[in-house]
């Protein structure tokens, strides 16, 4: 029998299975409202691995990121996205919107909407601050919606 340590840190005895997930606390810290976590495998497995190419990413020519660290996370039957680090972004044409949603494998996601050339692109970036255990490795990375950027591999 498998334990979950609540918030509050009562422990209650949980059934496990990789198809269910383990509940665990929401991101405020509250036991209402438990949000699940799932843990990747052969039904539905996540690779996460370095590209060792460049990745730019541009919004009407304008670069918000450009680096040689992204990280390929491929989920399932989903197109690969890039990872891209903090630290290669131009964070001052990031603006944090209020968007937050929930993923069962990866944790809750903060949203960025991109403000450039006088324009924003609303939502834009998501990222997880605080991801589940198995995903931890794209912690302080951003990922780009495709269809609100551009996202190309460039030469050296």
């Amino acid at each position: 029998m498998a334990f979950q340590v609540t918030c509050r840190g009562t422990i209650f005895p949980i059934q496990y299975s990789q198809n269910q997930g383990i509940a665990i606390c929401d991101h405020n810290g509250l036991t209402e409202g438990l949000k699940i976590m799932k843990l990747p495998g052969p039904d539905h497995p996540i690779t996460i691995t370095a590209n060792p190419k460049r990745i730019r990413v541009t919004s009407d020519g304008v670069v918000i990121a450009e680096t040689t660290h992204a990280l390929t996370l491929k989920e399932a039957s989903y197109p690969a996205v890039q990872y891209v680090p903090r630290a290669d972004a131009k964070m001052e044409l990031l603006k944090r919107s209020d968007r937050v949603t929930h993923c069962p494998y990866k944790g809750d996601a903060s949203y960025f909407s991109v403000v450039a050339n006088g324009k924003a692109i609303e939502n834009a970036i998501w990222t997880y601050e605080t991801p589940f255990p198995a995903m931890t490795e794209i912690s302080g990375h951003l990922a780009f919606y495709p269809d609100k950027v551009k996202i190309e591999e460039v030469a050296g």
